[in-house]
């Protein structure tokens, strides 16, 4: 989700690490730098000129100039630096005596709706018992779709016959009152920019439930226009957390830079999918760490734990590590698919920067069950057997070109070296 600035600033550090010593003038040119990747990335341009300025005047400081390593240290400033401007620590949800109001606001087509069920879907895991109301009767259907969702998740839904907004929210709590759910989350209207009649009603409805919580759902796309966003509904509304939808996409991560030092509201969440469990808590040192290329081995563990079982992992872990073949790359794939994008995978792997060539779409995972399954099982146990005359025979069985035998064959070497360097509690698997 960060992949071009991380790829600037990793750039600018080795660059940094290149220097036995550095002088002045070097720590304002990559200043400089770092400030330009800022900007490419959509940062707000004020956020990132003090960012700047606070990360300059730190390495202009006696204890960098004069390290032996001051590559190394600019970049400790740096991420100390990220992780003050993301928020310091995450933003917990909080929830008040049962029923408690969770209250999604946003623009139109932001993901509220989706971000509602994934929400109910996480809290249901962790114990609590939530109940999803629709609260926008001028658009039925997207009543309608939050109903659907809500049962394909298996999470409770409010019906309702009321025709406003506040009675359908004022009908939910007295349901709740009476239900065993504790947690009733509210996908309200949006419109496709911020008006008064759409405050109007969002004041209406907050002051009728009282929510311990109030979201703002951004579409991360949105760049700095999100930024913008933020800051209406926080000075017109208020709102407690702010949860970035669309982060698996093209989005540049300048928003999620940007929104707590803009607006004083942190992140709670970062949607990465269109799937239930596609939702992410939002870490400022765990994110910090991502954008810089560090890896976040816990978020990696958390998703490992809720998609594999510590059976499927110790028996993954032993083919990987007693005699690798090619059918233990295809199952080691095969269980990280399950913990959702294989690219937001491996980019919480320490070093993913450096293992580009590693497959990540799901048409190279079919190529490669392709081409190893047009092997005799001699030759997947030990691929030194496949000359040319065996590639081209593989390829032609797969309907692939040589190429792209010689590649996964490079593919799989890479990742055989991977493993073996990682020390074991650093593997990209959940051991």
């Amino acid at each position: 989700m960060f992949e071009n600035l991380t790829g600037a600033l990793e750039t600018i550090f080795r660059k940094l690490r290149g220097y036995g010593r550095l002088s002045e003038k070097q720590v304002k040119e990559s200043a400089r730098e770092i400030r330009r990747a800022l900007l490419e990335a959509d940062v707000n341009y004020k956020v990132a000129k003090d960012f700047i300025k606070r990360v300059e005047e730190k390495a202009l400081g006696e204890t960098v100039l004069k390290s032996l390593t001051p590559g190394e240290q600019v970049m400790k400033i740096v991420y100390e630096e990220m992780v003050n401007l993301l928020g310091k620590k995450r933003k917990e949800l909080k929830f008040g005596p049962a029923p408690s109001f969770i209250m999604l606001v946003g623009l139109q087509g932001s993901g509220k709706t989706t971000t509602a069920v994934k929400l109910a879907d996480r809290l249901k895991k962790k114990g609590r018992n939530p109940l999803l109301v629709g609260c926008d009767v001028k658009r039925p259907a997207a009543i309608e779709q939050l109903k659907s969702m809500a049962k394909s998740a298996k999470v409770d839904f409010f019906q309702s016959q009321e025709e406003t907004p506040v009675a359908i929210c004022t009908s939910a709590h007295k349901f709740a009152l009476t239900s065993s759910h504790d947690t009733v989350i509210l996908d309200t209207a949006g419109r496709l920019h911020i008006d008064e009649p759409m405050m109007g009603e969002l004041k209406d409805i907050k002051k009728a439930v009282s929510p311990s919580e109030t979201i703002l759902v951004a579409d991360g796309m949105m760049g700095a226009d999100a930024v913008n966003v933020a800051k209406e509904f926080s000075s017109k509304l208020g709102i407690d957390s702010v949860v970035l939808t669309k982060m698996d996409g093209d989005a540049r991560g300048g928003a999620a830079l940007s929104i707590r030092s803009a607006t004083g509201v942190g992140l709670s969440f970062v949607g990465v999918g269109e799937r239930f469990q596609d939702i992410e808590e939002f870490h400022p040192e765990r994110f910090a760490s991502r954008i810089l290329g560090a890896g976040d081995l816990e978020s990696l563990l958390e998703k490992a734990h809720a998609a594999i079982s510590e059976e499927e992992a110790k028996e993954l872990e032993k083919r990987l590590t007693e005699g690798f073949t090619l059918d233990d790359f295809l199952a080691s794939l095969s269980q990280i698919k399950k913990m959702g994008s294989l690219e937001q995978i491996l980019e919480m792997v320490p070093g993913f920067s450096h293992m580009k060539t590693l497959p990540v779409d799901e048409k190279a995972i079919g190529r490669a069950e392709a081409i190893i399954n047009s092997m005799t099982k001699e030759e997947r146990n030990s691929p030194k057997l496949l000359n040319g005359s065996r590639r081209r025979r593989i390829a032609m069985g797969a309907g692939v070109r040589v190429e792209d035998v010689n590649t996964l064959l490079k593919q799989v070497d890479a990742f055989r070296k991977m493993v073996k360097e990682l020390p074991k509690g650093k593997r990209p698997f959940p051991f």
